[in-house]
This record gives C-alpha cells, sequence and structure tokens, in this order.
C-alpha cells in the first residue's frame, strides 16, 4: 500500500493559506478520484478540492477550522498502487520558515514516538518537564496561533520542554507534542497557583427575556462584519452626493439593447455603462485609484473596479474586474454578467475577489435612492449608484428653460479624508457624472 500526500493547492496569486472548512469524507472511508474531499475558504470564496486518486482517507491532518498554508499536507490517502513520487511516510511538511528555528519544516520521525501511558493521580510534578513554566510572553506569537488552533490552552503549553534559543518552544517541538498525544492535556487543566492564560475579553450581557431568536453569524458574515470595524477604524469617511441627468444615457441603452443582446449574447446592463465612465474618470484621477500606507500614498498602477455583488444568503461579496478601463462596453458587459452569476453560485475563484482598487457598489436595484457605503480596503474610495427614477427637471430646449420629465440618478461617493479633500473627492464624482450625462456611444454603434 502507498502513501499519497494532499496538499493545499495554490489558489492563485498572493493566496497563501486557506480555512478548512468541511471535510465531505471521514477517516478510514473510501474516496474515488475526483470526488470532492474537502472545502476550504479563502476570504469569502469557498472551494471544493476533489481527491486526486482512489483509496483510503487514512489520516486527516488539518482539522475544520484550522489554516494550512498552500504547499502543506492536509490529508494522507492509502492507495493500493504506487503513485510515482506520492509515496511517503506520513508528515507536517511546509515550505514557510519559522524564525526560531533552522527550518521551517517538521517531519515526524522514523520511529514512533513514545511516552510512557499516565493518568492523572494529584502529584502534578509527574508531568512537568525538567525547566521551571515558561512566561506566555516568552511563546512567539506563530506557536501562540498554532496552539490556538489545535485546542491547546497556553497553560498547557507550559509544560513542553523547548528546544530553541533560552528553552523557547518552537514549531517543530510544538508539533511533536501533538503526536506524542499530548501528555500533558489533563494535568495542565488541574493547575492551581500556576502562570494563567491571557486575560479574557469581558462578555457581553447575556440575551434578555425579549430576544425572540438567535443567530450565529456565518464565517462570511463574520468576515464583512471585521472589515467593516476595520476600515471604520482606519479611514475618516466623508461622503459628497450629486445628481446626474441621464435621460440620454437610457434612451440609447433603450434603443440598443435588443440589438446588443442578438450581437453579443449578453445584457447590456447601467451597470457596465458607469463601469465604463467610472474607470475612465478613475484614469483622470490616479489619486482616488490608490491605497495608503502610513505616511506614504500607493498610487496603483492599474484600475481594477470591484462590484459589490449581494448573495442570495444575504451576505456580499465583492467581484473584481481587472484591468477595467482596458476593456470596451462589450468586454465590460460580459465580465460583469459572468461574474455577477458565478458570484450568486458560489463559483467564484479566490483570485476573482481581489486586487480591486475601487468599489462600485449598486444600492438602486433595490429602490433606494442614495447611500453611504463603507470603504472597501485598502481602497480610498466607494461609489454607491442609486435607483434611476424619473423626475421632473428644468431643461434647456432651444435655448428656453422649461420643465421636462428626466431619468436622474442620485451617486455618493465615500472616500478616506486622510488623503482625499472635497475639491478631489467633488471633482472625480463629477467627472462621472458628466460622463454619464454625455456618454461616448461612439465606442458601440
Amino acid at each position: 500500500m502507498a502513501k499519497f500526500e494532499l496538499k493545499l493547492p495554490a489558489m492563485g496569486e498572493g493566496i497563501i493559506e486557506a480555512t478548512i472548512t468541511k471535510w465531505f469524507i471521514e477517516e478510514g472511508s473510501a474516496i474515488e478520484e475526483d470526488h470532492s474531499l474537502v472545502e476550504v475558504a479563502t476570504d469569502k470564496v469557498d472551494s471544493e478540492i476533489p481527491s486526486p486518486v482512489n483509496g483510503i482517507l487514512k489520516k486527516i491532518v488539518y482539522r475544520e477550522g484550522e489554516i494550512p498554508k498552500v504547499g502543506e499536507v492536509i490529508a494522507i490517502i492509502e492507495t493500493s498502487n504506487d503513485i510515482a513520487g506520492s509515496e511517503t511516510s506520513e508528515s507536517f511538511e511546509t515550505d514557510d520558515n519559522d524564525s526560531e528555528t533552522a527550518s521551517g519544516n517538521f517531519k515526524k520521525p522514523d520511529t514512533e514516538i513514545q511516552m510512557p501511558e499516565m493518568e492523572y493521580s494529584g502529584n502534578i510534578t509527574e508531568f512537568q518537564s525538567s525547566h521551571p513554566a515558561r512566561k506566555s510572553e516568552y511563546l512567539s506569537p506563530f506557536v501562540k496561533n498554532l496552539a490556538k488552533q489545535r485546542g491547546i490552552p497556553i497553560s498547557e503549553l507550559q509544560h513542553i520542554k523547548g528546544t530553541g534559543t533560552d528553552n523557547r518552544l518552537t514549531r517543530e517541538d510544538l508539533k511533536n507534542y501533538i503526536l506524542a498525544g499530548r501528555p500533558y492535556r489533563f494535568a495542565s487543566s488541574q493547575l492551581q497557583g500556576e502562570i494563567a492564560d491571557p486575560p479574557q475579553k469581558e462578555k457581553s450581557p447575556g440575551p434578555g427575556n425579549d430576544v425572540g431568536e438567535i443567530i450565529e453569524m456565518d464565517r462570511v458574515r463574520k468576515l464583512i462584519a471585521d472589515n467593516m470595524l476595520k476600515s471604520k477604524k482606519t479611514a475618516p469617511h466623508v461622503t459628497s452626493f450629486i445628481e446626474a441627468d441621464v435621460t440620454e444615457l437610457v434612451n440609447w441603452r433603450e434603443s440598443i439593447k435588443n440589438r446588443f443582446i442578438e450581437k453579443e449574447g449578453v445584457n447590456l446592463t447601467y451597470t457596465a455603462l458607469i463601469t465604463s465612465a467610472v474607470a475612465k474618470a478613475l484614469k483622470e484621477y490616479p489619486k482616488i485609484n490608490s491605497s495608503v500606507d502610513g505616511d506614504k500614498i500607493l498610487i496603483k498602477k492599474e484600475i481594477n473596479i470591484g462590484l459589490a455583488t449581494a448573495l442570495t444568503n444575504g451576505n456580499l461579496i465583492v467581484a473584481v474586474i481587472k484591468q477595467a478601463d482596458k476593456d470596451n462596453l462589450k468586454g465590460l458587459a460580459s465580465k460583469i454578467s459572468d461574474l455577477t452569476r458565478r458570484a450568486r453560485e458560489n463559483k467564484l475563484l479566490p483570485t476573482e475577489i481581489k486586487g480591486s482598487t475601487f468599489t462600485i457598489t449598486n444600492i438602486g436595484q433595490y429602490n433606494s435612492l442614495t447611500g453611504t457605503p463603507i470603504i472597501n480596503q485598502p481602497e480610498v474610495a466607494i461609489l454607491a449608484v442609486g435607483t434611476i427614477r424619473k423626475k421632473p427637471a428644468v431643461v434647456n430646449v432651444n435655448e428656453t428653460l422649461t420643465i421636462g420629465i428626466r431619468d436622474i440618478v442620485m451617486l455618493s461617493l465615500t472616500y478616506d479624508h486622510r488623503i482625499i479633500d472635497g475639491a478631489l473627492g467633488g471633482s472625480f464624482l463629477n467627472s462621472i457624472a458628466q460622463k454619464l450625462e454625455n456618454f461616448d456611444t461612439s465606442e458601440y454603434v
């Protein structure tokens, strides 16, 4: 029997780790090639990893909720036939380096680690290593995080003998300890007067009697909550508003939309028209297409526009159109149709929700007039587009002012006041409005 190491595959540029969200197969169960084996999550995208071989799932290395890095072994599959280059002993190999050790790689010893069978009998000293218990501040953040992933409390770490400088606990020490079956796990729960775990955050008061239902946030909603809170704490938000008369644009779209579908095979949406105008405005105002790094402003080379898309489960995801300024109207319409469809089907790739430099959110689809969205960090601005409404407005007909029924849309721009002042924000917003009111239809006749 051969053993095949299933490693976390590369999932795109900039993706270095993923969270194990669900194992579809239990240890000891048979698995067929190409059948879904495990679901992993990167940011807001969930992806299924199929089994590359037929065999038995011998060992799950990373459990649900744990976070392996790309290239790390997440499971061992026992196969009946030799697979070239895959026969190996079980291992915890990784490509990253631990700053506390000469090598970040860990391999299980050739022989099984033997630890005497122990049962707590009231004498705590029989579980302790020969060195005095170390203070928690002598544990590196990496070791603390790895212990947290494995459900090992700080108090238990105090009793593991370290091989690093000044008896510090290293990655290899911790993983050897896990493979040994965590012999101090029962002792740690009996410690009295020992070094305490770090103080816990004060818990909020429990729900009162008036609460009818308690709903636990799912993983994506927790990510959204954390990101929104981080953004509000990071950037001072300011919002400017403008109305755009898009009557001519609406009439042109109505006259061409059927022919556009027949010729291009995709619907010409207002989102595509607005994205086109925004991409052109970003080229005129590159400071809007930037991010902040301390006291530095980083102007981005590419214009990558994120489109906030509501999912059927009530969550939100931002699909990214890379180099949106290089696409014509047909290209934008096709990409937007494809990305939004796959977003709602939960089929976006991790790379398709990363790298945006500016975000558009269309709140008009819910008949909202306007809004004040939160900036999608590390960007410095976000545009909200309200619903297009027919309203009476003053119009100039042959140099005569009169009242007419016009199609009006409200645009709002929320921006980071650290680097964008009202003049720049207002100028950029006005540029978008002007481009919509005088839309260049020559690129598609």
